[in-house]
């Protein structure tokens, strides 16, 4: 990663750096990128590990953000945390962002036209899941709660991945599957690893804690690991998780990849027998057991009683 790609002068760079990387933004504030696996599953050479886990179809799965702000730099993260995203000066309604995003996933995938399985194509431009996970914050984003209503009314499930620092926005919100990140097992390692612009979000994590543990819908504990630097402590990764009591615990292997390579070096990720081994040293202090595991993805699903059932 060379120091020039850091440097942004203003919103229109951002802008442009993001859309060579393959993002396609959707209205003034709400962005749109296909993933890997949904590129892959275009051409029947595999899915995400969330097909394995959860059942989703990778090559119907829209993968957005409401908003490019975010309130943490976290090291790992592989977005340019290095620039601010400035809030707008009008946010788009949610039906204008639910529109605006179909329509970004359709052009996105539109080359994908001349492939064999013309169907996978046909059916990938009616998605069925919405990730509201891709950059930024998603809680920032005053009206999420509705948004993810929006999406379901038009058939789609959701999942929201959240970093926990707005309890107020977790409490409100309902969609399929709620993901919360906890990528410390306590303060010091907290603002080491995400960074955050503030020094009260640590508690704003431990009550969106225990906002999930009174969820009704499903919920999901999500912790990336970063060998040597948040790669420790799995008692306290427990104790902190026993007070959310979620569903699902996903430990992932952190990757080198996009700004991130900045940030960390390669030896950073773990192999996926390091990230099975912590995962059951977390399991064991929970009283969860191992589910499922994707080693090409390096991840571990971990469950109360070891099994999962598919979203639905």
């Amino acid at each position: 990663m060379s120091s020039q790609e850091h440097n942004f002068s203003d919103l229109a760079g951002l802008h442009s750096l993001l859309k060579r990387q393959g993002y396609s933004l959707a209205g003034n504030h709400a962005a749109v990128k296909t993933c890997l696996w949904l590129r892959r599953a275009m051409r029947e050479e595999g899915k995400c590990y969330k097909a394995s886990f959860y059942g989703i179809e990778s090559h119907r799965c829209l993968q957005m953000t409401p908003t490019l702000m975010c309130n943490q730099r976290c090291l790992h993260c592989w977005r340019p945390v290095e620039v601010d995203a400035p809030a707008p000066d009008k946010w788009d309604s949610p039906l204008e962002i639910v529109g605006s995003c179909i329509n970004s996933q359709r052009k996105l995938i539109s080359g994908f036209g001349n492939i064999d399985r013309r169907d996978l194509w046909s059916e990938g431009n009616e998605p069925k899941h919405v990730a509201i996970s891709l950059s930024g914050e998603p809680t920032i984003y005053p009206y999420l709660a509705e948004l993810v209503e929006e999406f379901k009314m038009q058939g789609m499930t959701t999942f929201v991945v959240s970093n926990g620092t707005n309890p107020e926005m977790m409490q409100r919100i309902k969609p399929s599957q709620l993901y919360m990140s906890l990528d410390a097992p306590d303060e010091e390692t907290y603002n080491n690893v995400c960074r955050p612009r503030s020094t009260k979000l640590w508690n704003k994590l431990k009550e969106s804690l225990e906002v999930l543990r009174d969820k009704n819908t499903r919920t999901v504990i999500r912790i990336t690991l970063i060998k040597g630097v948040n790669m420790f402590h799995p008692q306290g990764y427990a104790e902190l998780i026993k007070k959310a009591s979620p569903d699902y615990v996903e430990i992932k292997a952190y990757m080198h990849l996009g700004f991130s390579r900045g940030r960390l070096p390669r030896e950073a990720m773990p192999s996926h027998e390091e990230v099975l081994d912590f995962s059951r040293q977390i399991a064991d202090h929970l009283g969860y057991a191992v589910a499922d595991a994707v080693e090409i993805s390096r991840v571990v699903l971990l469950s109360r009683d070891g099994s999962v059932s598919l979203l639905e």
